[in-house]
């Protein structure tokens, strides 16, 4: 849908997660006085859940006098995460211009009431800049600015005409500020007969539409897949001398999508300090041959900037830059230890370019079940 076009044509880092349910908490009654007259738009997305007939128009050439429009048939299925305050939509399609795979990830931030969209592609594997916006009177337009051709565009993403049975959405364009709008992207979507989505846990790799070879790391989180019982321990106050530490314990679970060329995660444990529910998004980008980590809190709503890595000799780095209390420091998130049965995960911060490390999160995960049932 909308960043589709512009690509065609758990540890959180930083202050991501680090934001327990208690400091979210005291975040969210210091706006309270705001929020109060806000609609609560956590469910407004429920509609969507489960398997969708799909048919798409898309507009070859947008915002160049084109009027050449090419018709796609398929399927999306949309998984709900965190009770509803976040979904998975998977689209395929196939029509006389090709073959097209898309995901969105949707999440709600409970302090501005509004949903984050951002979307991708495995031709790609990164996800594009975030459509943000709300739903209004059965309506939900969602707005981001991005290049297009060279050129600074407005992008709406809308979706309307909800029944239990049927629903539209498009994406549009606007070179003038928003003045005019072209339609270059229209969905038709009715429910599907079946209830259930297609499984994909015992499914063995599938290559992706490029024809590349399955040895290039695509597959690198395959070990993953499924429930296990995480153990968590989290730094209080990262950089600061601290020596407290919290701990929780739950569950990680995680499902392919892409067929292996993209995962998600969910997190969700318990401790002294609180809940933490919170989810990664992998994308693996053919052109690189490295993995993008996009994560996100419950509480939070919105996701922190993307972790970039690749596996060497069965170890897993990743790394960003970001700010934390006013300064820029390195995050380096680590995956090792990789067993049938266990894995351990920790995320670090360096404030001297990477001279120095302090970890202030650290995860280890024991198998409770994979695709073929418990662990043994």
């Amino acid at each position: 849908m909308k960043t589709a076009f512009s690509i065609l044509a758990l540890a959180l880092p930083a202050a991501a997660l680090i934001a327990t349910s208690e400091t979210a908490a005291a975040s969210n009654a210091a706006g309270s006085q705001v929020n109060r007259t806000l609609r609560d738009g956590q469910h407004d997305f429920d509609f969507d859940f489960g398997p969708w007939k799909t048919h798409s128009s898309r507009l070859l050439h947008p915002l160049t006098g084109s009027t050449s429009w090419v018709d796609m048939d398929g399927a999306t299925v949309v998984s709900k995460i965190w009770g509803g305050r976040a979904n998975l939509a998977e689209f395929k399609a196939d029509g006389p211009a090709g073959h097209l795979e898309l995901l969105s990830l949707r999440t709600y931030s409970s302090t501005t009431h509004q949903w984050s969209l951002a979307f991708a592609t495995p031709n790609v594997g990164v996800l594009g800049v975030p459509s943000i916006g709300e739903f209004k009177n059965g309506r939900g337009d969602f707005y981001d600015q991005e290049p297009i051709d060279g050129k600074s565009t407005l992008v709406r993403f809308s979706i309307w005409g909800i029944t239990a049975n049927t629903a539209q959405s498009e994406q549009a364009f606007s070179d003038d500020g928003g003045k005019t709008w072209e339609v270059n992207w229209i969905n038709r979507y009715s429910r599907s007969a079946s209830n259930t989505r297609e499984s994909t846990s015992n499914a063995p790799p599938v290559p992706s539409p490029d024809g590349e070879g399955m040895g290039d790391g695509r597959h690198d989180f395959d070990f993953e897949l499924g429930v296990w019982a995480t153990h968590l321990k989290r730094l209080v106050h990262p950089l600061s001398g601290s020596a407290t530490w919290v701990e929780y314990d739950g569950t990680s679970t995680v499902r392919p999508v892409w067929g292996g060329r993209a995962n998600l995660l969910e997190l969700d444990v318990n401790g002294p300090a609180g809940r933490i529910e919170g989810l990664s998004l992998r994308l693996f980008n053919p052109k690189s041959h490295q993995w993008s980590l996009n994560f996100c809190n419950s509480s939070i709503g919105t996701l922190s900037q993307p972790t970039i890595g690749a596996f060497k000799n069965s170890r897993g780095e990743f790394f960003d830059q970001e700010d934390l209390d006013g300064r820029a420091i390195v995050v380096r998130f680590v995956i090792s230890d990789i067993t049938p049965v266990s894995a351990h995960f920790e995320q670090s911060y360096s404030p001297d370019g990477g001279k120095t490390w302090e970890v202030n999160w650290i995860a280890e995960d024991t198998r409770m079940t994979d695709a073929k049932g418990p662990a043994r």
